[in-house]
């Protein structure tokens, strides 16, 4: 496996802060030497707090569907620990009364609040994430990555899931396009489809999703294997760069 990009700490920002992939691919990264910083737009969260005090990540509150907010976090970023060479996006979008909604029934501003923060977050964050890396040295790994974490909805559009499927595959087309502009500028980017439930670890170790229930032989993902795989993509080769990883668990039915 090749060495991380330069030889100053690395700089990774996780976008969408929450117990599951956001929190594990925090400690993952801590944990390799690259100081972290986490934005949700509840920074008080009892998991925030957890990877703030124990894993010494830095917990930004900002809205990722507003771009002057973006922006500043951004700013506060690269003040504080430097021009970020790894960013993830890991937002849905998902509205909770949107799901496994009938077309006929589903509701235009849930559906314009699933595209907004969903496709339309991971725009502004990508924005900013390339204006970012774009100034970071070229090394054999490029000049940095940029991940997209994404649904199976990216890959097929279910039925009851009209807006959830136009905003999956709209950050999967934003992802390509960025890729097919910004690759050739030594910046990664990589769109993550994950397709099956993530079973987030609880306090007794066993391991659940809010909608699936508990995970049982390893039927779910486990979202510190998910942030295994990030770092893997972020330390490709530059002769050898993914563009699309698909994690699905072993007994996913395709």
């Amino acid at each position: 496996m090749a060495t991380d990009k330069g030889s100053n700490p690395q700089v990774a920002v996780i976008v969408g802060g929450g117990a599951g992939i956001s929190a594990s691919c925090a400690r993952l990264f801590a944990a390799v030497g690259m100081q972290v910083a986490i934005v949700a737009r509840a920074p008080d969260k009892p998991s925030l707090i957890t990877l703030s005090q124990n894993d010494k990540v830095t917990v930004i509150g900002g809205d990722a569907t507003d771009p002057e907010a973006v922006v500043r976090v951004f700013e506060e970023v690269r003040e504080t620990l430097g021009n970020p060479t790894l960013v993830v996006h890991n937002i849905d979008g998902r509205q909770g009364d949107i799901f496994r909604k009938p077309i006929t029934e589903a509701k235009p501003e849930l559906v314009l609040e699933t595209l907004v923060n969903s496709t339309f977050s991971a725009f502004l964050v990508g924005q900013q994430a390339a204006r970012c890396l774009l100034e970071n040295d070229m090394t054999d790994q490029g000049r940095g990555t940029i991940v997209f974490t994404n649904a199976s909805a990216a890959l097929k559009g279910f039925a009851l899931s009209g807006a959830f499927a136009a905003a999956s595959q709209g950050k999967s087309g934003l992802a390509e396009s960025m890729a097919r502009e910004l690759m050739p500028k030594g910046i990664h980017v990589v769109s993550v489809p994950i397709d099956g439930a993530v079973g987030v670890t609880q306090t007794d170790g066993s391991r659940t999703h809010w909608l699936a229930g508990q995970s049982r032989e390893d039927n779910m993902l486990d979202p510190d294997s998910i942030a295994e795989a990030y770092l893997y993509l972020h330390r490709q080769h530059r002769s050898t760069w993914s563009h699309e990883l698909i994690l699905k668990p072993w007994l996913e039915q395709w």
